[in-house]
């Protein structure tokens, strides 16, 4: 079975062909790929990326063809909490919940509806990013706010990043030889948005990203946990300052890049090591920020039998989790540092011998995730 990944933005199209086995957790790379510039004289529009989509498809496969398309979908909102095979409703509910996720359903829209419109009889599958937190118990997405901003407008605790925290929380109980439901453990995922899950028992317990992908950490460019009254202070203070303005400051001009002057990670830890101040203290910020929500988490979950580090920074940044666990001493946490130094594409272990909390590296594979996710609802009996 050939399962077509798509992942839409707004002006690209990021796609994977993976072919399955019967059974298989994620099959194997055929060919991937990203289409840029949609939008532009080149090409106008998600139909037209298809189209030339399609055209390498026919050279990159031999001219086989697939059997399905999962694609991934940020914001699944209270109406999805499990991936998806597309109907007639499907595409027309995601449009619904895009003032919830306004910069990527619309796109994943653009991407379903292009699909369809080339291959119409291709089956389709929804993978969302906030589903795997649908598991969370009321009193943690719940905000202390007015009745009616929840029932008019949805705000709640989502959370975000769902797919990776799924697969990597199956692969770390499946490498300690843990049954899941019996699991539970504190996956960080790192990258230039970053997120941490308390996982309970195997499912989302409780997250670091809130209604929007701006709470939390520290991340690349954004600020993470922030006084609400920080936004309506500015405001107030300029009043050239539109929301929409101070949005893509809180989101794209804040964190790493705010604080140390660049958001790639290991351009600020490199400046670090040269003895920048700023650079430092940007990290010991994201260091201490990430380690207070492990704590926090490791109480959640009654004891974690495991902190999990995945994504890029989580899973190529030793000095950075070295940073963190040496703030969680009083959980009995320890690193090995050759362990933690070593580079590798395997999940691994990087905690010392003597560690109270298993320390791991997980590298993630949303893709993979997503094209087991699609194989199993297209050949699963409700397919049928």
């Amino acid at each position: 079975m050939l399962v077509l990944v798509v992942n839409c933005g707004s002006s690209s199209l990021k796609y994977q062909v993976r072919e399955l086995d019967p059974g298989a957790d994620g099959g194997t790379v055929l060919t991937s790929g990203l289409i840029e510039n949609i939008g532009s004289s080149r090409i106008a529009d998600h139909t037209q990326a298809l189209e030339l989509l399609a055209e390498r498809l026919e050279d990159e496969l031999d001219g086989r063809g697939i059997d399905a398309a999962g694609h991934r979908v940020v914001h699944g909102g209270e109406l999805f909490s499990e991936p998806a095979l597309v109907d007639g409703g499907t595409i027309g509910a995601i449009e619904e919940l895009s003032p919830l996720a306004p910069l990527h359903n619309p796109a994943a829209v653009l991407g379903l509806r292009a699909v369809q419109q080339k291959w119409p009889q291709l089956p389709q599958v929804c993978v969302f990013d906030t589903a795997f937190h649908g598991t969370m118990p009321e009193h943690v997405w719940r905000y202390a706010v007015p009745e009616e901003f929840y029932e008019r407008w949805g705000i709640r605790r989502y959370g975000f990043h769902g797919t990776s925290h799924d697969w990597v929380t199956g692969q770390a109980a499946q490498f300690l030889g843990v049954p899941r439901e019996r699991f539970s453990c504190v996956v960080a995922h790192l990258g230039n948005g970053a997120s941490v899950t308390a996982v309970k028992d195997g499912r989302s317990y409780d997250t670091s990203m809130g209604y929007t992908p701006l709470a939390g950490l520290v991340m690349g460019t954004r600020t993470g946990d922030l006084d609400p009254s920080v936004v309506t202070a500015v405001l107030r203070r300029d009043p050239e300052l539109t929301p929409e303005r101070l949005d893509a400051v809180l989101n794209k001009e804040s964190g790493l890049r705010a604080v140390a002057g660049d958001h790639d990670m290991r351009a600020v830890q490199e400046a670090a090591e040269r003895g920048d101040e700023r650079a430092e203290l940007a990290l010991e910020m994201a260091a201490y920020r990430l380690a207070k929500y492990v704590g926090g988490y490791h109480v959640a979950v009654d004891g974690a039998q495991a902190l999990v580090f995945t994504a890029g920074i989580g899973e190529n940044a030793a000095p950075f989790r070295a940073r963190v666990c040496d703030r969680l001493g009083a959980l009995g946490i320890r690193l090995d540092d050759d362990a933690n130094a070593a580079r590798s594409r395997e999940t691994r272990r990087i905690s010392a011998p003597d560690s109270a909390v298993e320390v791991l590296v997980v590298p993630t594979d949303e893709e993979q995730a997503i094209a087991a996710a699609t194989a199993a609802l297209v050949t699963g009996p409700a397919a049928g």
